[in-house]
C-alpha cells in the first residue's frame, strides 16, 4: 500500500516574460529601414487543479520544485517571442494551500476539477518597434520582460469523507470498515494498529455509495499532540457524520467516550457540535443484558437524539441495522462547509514594480536595488546614450531621485543601480 502523506512543502516558479528585442530593418532597396524589434513572449503561469484520482500528497515528497516555461525573447523583423507553456499541477481534493512567506491560507481545493491560479507568468517586454513615433523614429531601447513569481507553499490535505470513524485505539474502527467496505486495513490487538487514515466506499442498495474514513486512534491529550490523533484530527473536519465506536468490553466505556469528545472540542469547537452516532462494539465479548445496560447509560448521559447501536464486527451482529440507518441519515444531513479564512491572493498575480530600496554605502555612494530596476539594467546598453536617458527617466518616474534627495544626495555623488553607475547632477535630474 502506498504511503499516506498529508502534508508537504513545495516551491512553485512561474515563467518569466521574454525581453523585447532591439533590432533594425536592413533590407535591400529599403531606405531608412527603421526599428524592427519584436515583443517578448509571456511566461507560463502555474495552476493547481483538484482531482479525485489522487488521495495523498506522496508525489510531492519526490519532487518539490515546479517551474513553468519562460517566454521567449522577441526577435528581429518584428517577430514576437513564443509564449511559455502554463503548468497545471494536480492535487488531491481537500488540499488547503498556505503561503509560507505570509502564513496566510490562499486556496481550498475542496471540489473535483477546481482550478486555482497560484503564480501568474510574467508579461513579455515590448520591442523597440513599439516605441516608434513621428517624433522619435529610431528608439534605442526596448522593455525587459516581467520576472517570474517564486512562492514557497505548504500543502495540507483534509480528507473529504461522508462519515468519519472515531474512538479509542482498538475500539474496532478498522474492523468495522473492513466489514462494511472493500477496504482492507491492518487489524491487530495492540494500540495504534492504524497509522494512517483508511478510506472505504460503502455500496448502497441503490447502486451508489458513500465514503467512510477510518481515522487513527485518538487518546486523551491528542489535541495537544499526544498519540497519533493530533496528526489526523484535521481529517474529521469535513465529515458529515461521525461514528463514535466504543469498546464495551472495557471498563469505563462512557469515560472513554467523554475523553474523545473533549479532544475534538479542543481541536475544533465545531467538531463537538457535529452529529455523532454512538456504536457500542464487541458485544460478542459481553452478555446481551450488560450490553443493554450500557446502551441505557449512554442514552441518559450522552443526551444524543440519534439511535445508539449495539454491534459486533466479529459476528456482524447489528451491522445491517446500522447501515440502513446510515443510508437514511446521510440523505437527511447537509454537506459540511468549512469556513476557512482564505485571503485574497494578490501575490499570485502582482509584480510590485513600485518597490525599490536605497542604501547609503558610504558618504558619497548610494545603492538602489529592486526587481524592476534589475530588469531594466539587463536590457540597457550603458554605451548607448538613448538607452541611458530612458533608464534615468524611468528612475525619475518611480520617484527614485526625489527619495535620493530626501536622503541627502549631492552633486557628484555616485548612484549604483543594480550594476549601472551614474553620477548625480541635480540640473540633469
Amino acid at each position: 500500500m502506498a504511503a499516506f502523506i498529508d502534508k508537504a512543502k513545495i516551491k512553485v516558479i512561474s515563467g518569466a516574460g521574454g525581453n523585447g528585442a532591439m533590432a533594425w530593418r536592413r533590407e535591400k532597396y529599403v531606405d531608412k529601414g527603421g526599428p524592427a524589434g519584436g515583443d517578448g513572449g509571456a511566461g507560463g503561469s502555474v495552476y493547481f487543479i483538484a482531482t479525485s484520482d489522487m488521495s495523498t500528497l506522496l508525489d510531492f515528497t519526490h519532487k518539490t520544485v515546479f517551474k513553468a516555461e519562460r517566454g521567449e525573447n522577441g526577435k528581429n523583423k518584428n517577430c514576437h517571442g513564443k509564449n511559455g507553456e502554463d503548468l497545471y499541477i494536480k492535487m488531491p481534493v481537500g488540499v488547503v494551500v498556505k503561503d509560507l512567506k505570509t502564513n496566510k491560507l490562499i486556496a481550498d481545493l475542496n471540489e473535483n476539477n477546481k482550478t486555482i491560479l497560484i503564480a501568474k507568468g510574467g508579461r513579455g517586454g515590448r520591442g523597440n518597434a513599439r516605441f516608434a513615433t513621428a517624433q522619435k523614429r529610431a528608439p534605442q531601447f526596448c522593455e525587459p520582460g516581467e520576472p517570474a513569481i517564486e512562492r514557497e507553499l505548504e500543502l495540507e490535505l483534509k480528507l473529504i469523507a461522508d462519515i468519519g470513524l472515531i474512538g479509542m485505539p482498538n475500539a474496532g474502527k478498522s474492523s468495522l470498515i473492513s466489514v462494511i467496505s472493500a477496504a482492507k486495513p491492518k487489524i491487530a490487538d495492540y494500540p495504534f494498529t492504524t497509522l494512517i487514515p483508511n478510506l472505504g466506499v460503502v455500496k448502497k442498495p441503490t447502486g451508489d455509495g458513500f465514503v467512510i474514513a477510518d481515522i487513527p486512534g485518538l487518546i486523551e491529550g491528542a489535541s495537544d499532540g499526544l498519540g497519533l490523533g493530533h496528526e489526523f484530527l484535521r481529517h474529521v473536519q469535513r465529515c458529515k457524520l461521525l461514528l463514535h465506536i466504543i469498546d464495551i468490553s472495557k471498563e469505563e466505556s462512557f469515560k472513554n467516550y467523554q475523553k474523545i469528545n473533549e479532544e475534538l472540542k479542543k481541536f475544533d469547537s465545531n467538531l463537538a457540535k457535529r452529529q455523532q452516532i454512538i456504536v457500542l462494539n464487541k458485544s460478542d465479548l459481553v452478555d446481551m443484558e450488560h450490553a443493554q445496560e450500557i446502551k441505557i447509560e449512554f442514552a441518559k448521559k450522552s443526551k444524543t437524539k440519534n439511535e445508539i447501536f449495539i454491534i459486533s464486527t466479529a459476528t456482524k451482529q447489528g451491522i445491517k441495522e446500522l447501515l440502513n440507518y446510515l443510508y437514511i441519515k446521510l440523505e437527511e444531513t447537509e454537506d459540511i462547509k468549512i469556513e476557512l479564512d482564505i485571503e485574497e491572493d494578490t501575490a499570485s498575480i502582482d509584480n510590485d514594480d513600485s518597490y525599490y530600496e536605497i542604501t547609503k554605502l558610504n558618504k558619497n555612494t548610494y545603492q538602489i536595488t529592486g526587481g524592476k530596476i534589475k530588469r531594466l539594467t539587463s536590457v540597457t546598453d550603458i554605451k548607448n546614450m538613448h538607452q541611458i536617458k530612458r533608464f534615468t527617466n524611468i528612475l525619475d518616474s518611480m520617484g527614485v531621485y526625489e527619495k535620493l534627495r530626501e536622503n541627502g544626495i549631492a552633486n557628484g555623488d555616485t548612484i549604483i543601480a543594480e550594476g549601472i553607475e551614474l553620477v548625480y547632477d541635480e540640473d540633469y535630474y
